[in-house]
Parts: structure tokens; sequence; C-alpha cells
């Protein structure tokens, strides 16, 4: 059967018509995909569902995030496993497949990431849709014995944060650790990622989504990374610090994502609930993001309820 034409009217070919041009973009290698930021440090009830609800409205083909999935400061594993039970329950009401991308709640020590290890299989990793490729790093590829010291001093700082508040955080020796803001990639989890992207030369855009911004330090196994990219079409995303951010380097986006559903930490930035799509095609990739306050359904609501809950601190009462 031959296909029908997408677009038919009843116009006359040469007379004048009431639109302004027929040059639909319709591209048959573009498509959407979508990210949420970090929900734990403090999550806020509710959020994350109503995140994942809107995305449902919007209907990306895939869901990526930037870690910091579940609040992980608990070392028991049937704690953690409850934690991320409760956290798969919710991500799997999305229509789009999720994929998880490791924060420092996640990965900061050695029993999280054995539970990781368990259930998801890689901390890090990467795939290809539609000729794109989407690389998922591990920003807390440290050693075991950097990772003892780290969990150490992120535990007596959550200790200071229970008791004080977050606006104690910034005097702990956790948030002066240079892992803190950066994180480390190991020198075999960049050659892996080297041997991927040479792989795939001729991929329409590349991705790259961390928990941490290890180009902060110039860590040099995340430069060997950019280098391998050097020329090709890339764009980073990560999170953690809760608050917007956008950067040029190396001539390339790098954009921090705030939250969908975490504390807010409006310090650091404009810190509000938002999601993000991304719309790739041949010749760009395109990135909106959409503030969760103002994605409402068909009755123009936000969904499950959400009329009431502060999306962006400063904005609320």
């Amino acid at each position: 059967m031959e296909a029908l034409p997408d677009f038919t009217h009843d116009s006359d070919k040469d007379s004048p018509k009431p639109w302004t041009h027929e040059k639909f973009d319709n591209n048959d290698q573009q498509w959407t995909f979508a990210l949420f930021g970090d929900l734990t440090g403090g999550e806020r009830d509710r959020i994350f569902e109503i995140g994942i609800a809107q995305l449902n409205l919007l209907k990306p083909e895939l869901i990526v995030n930037v870690g910091d999935l579940i609040d992980g400061d608990y070392q028991q594993e049937s704690d953690l496993h409850q934690q991320w039970d409760y956290f798969d329950e919710r991500a799997a009401k999305a229509k789009a497949p999720v994929f998880y991308v490791g924060g420092n709640h996640d990965l900061t020590n050695e029993t999280l990431w054995q539970v990781w290890d368990d259930r998801y299989g890689r901390r890090y990793y990467h795939f290809v849709y539609k000729n794109t490729l989407f690389l998922i790093l591990d920003t807390e590829d440290n050693t075991p014995k950097r990772i003892q010291e780290i969990a150490t001093a992120r535990s007596r700082a959550m200790d200071s944060v229970a008791q004080f508040g977050w606006e104690i955080l910034d005097q702990t020796l956790y948030h002066n650790m240079p892992e803190q803001i950066s994180g480390n990639i190991g020198e075999e989890q960049a050659a892996y990622f080297e041997t991927v992207i040479a792989a795939n030369p001729d991929v329409l855009h590349t991705f790259i989504f961390v928990h941490k911004a290890p180009w902060k330090n110039e860590d040099p196994e995340f430069v060997r990374i950019e280098q391998a990219l050097s020329k090709q079409p890339y764009t980073l995303f990560n999170g953690h610090k809760h608050a917007f951010d956008h950067e040029l380097r190396n001539g390339r986006d790098y954009i921090r994502l705030a939250t969908t559903g975490g504390v807010f930490l409006p310090d650091n930035g404009r810190s509000a609930d938002h999601v993000t799509l991304v719309t790739v095609n041949r010749e760009e990739a395109t990135i909106a993001h959409l503030l969760m306050a103002g994605i409402l359904d068909k009755t123009g609501k936000i969904p499950l309820g959400g009329e009431n809950l502060c999306f962006e601190e400063t904005l609320c009462d």
C-alpha cells in the first residue's frame, strides 16, 4: 500500500495560504529524551513522583538522571535495599525506560558499591540509541582507602547537618574535600570510555552524564575522555550542587541540573525543581529546561495534586 502524505489540504496550489510555510520539523532522525536532577540529600515528599507523572505527559523516548537517587546514609544492606526498592517502585511508573547514574549518596562506600553491583551491575557504562552515544560515568571511582576516608568524613558531616541544619555543611571536612566537588575517575574507567568513543566515531551526538564535576580539579582521567571526544559534538550533564549552572568548556555545553525533589540550596545558584528535554537530530541537540511548577496536565493543574507544593524555595511563602 502506498504511504499517505503527511500533510493534505484543500487550498488551491497557487493561491495564498493561511499558514507560514510547509517545512515541517519531521526529521526521521530526530528524537527526544529527558533528564531529572538530584532527589536526595534531603528529599521533599511527592516531588519526584510528580516529576515522573509530568515526564509521562511529555513522552520522551528514554529518561536519564545525574545521580543521588537514594539517601544512602544507612550502613546495613537491608536498609539500603529498602531505599532502592522505594526508588525503583517510583521510577517504574515512568512510561519510558529510566537509565541510572550513581551519585555520592548512591556510591559513597564499599557497602553501597556492593548493593549497586548486586542490583544493577556496572557503575559506569554506555549505550547507543538511534545513533546517539550515551556515556554514564562514575565519579565515586576512588581507592578503597580513600573511600573509607570520604565515608567517615561524610558520616560526620551528615551528623552535623542532622543536628544543626544544612547551613553547617560548608564548615565540615567532607564539604572541603576535593572529591566533594569533583569526584574521581579511575584509569580503568577512562580507558573503557576511550575504547567506546573510538568504536563510535559517526554518531549524531554524544552525551556524558556525571554526578560531580571532575573537570573542576582537572582530573587527568576525565581529561583523557574529553580529549577522546575532541573531534565530536558532545554535551555534558551533571548534578550534585542542587542548583542550575551552565558553562562552555572545550566549546561544548556543560550543564548542571538543579533538583527534582532534592533539598533546595539556593546559595549555589538557582535551585528549583525541573526536568529537561533534549531533542537530537543530525544538525544539533536542542535543550529545554522545564520548571515543574509550569508543567500542567490537560485540566490545567499540576499532576497528582501538586498545586500546593513548593517547587522553588525563593518563590514560596
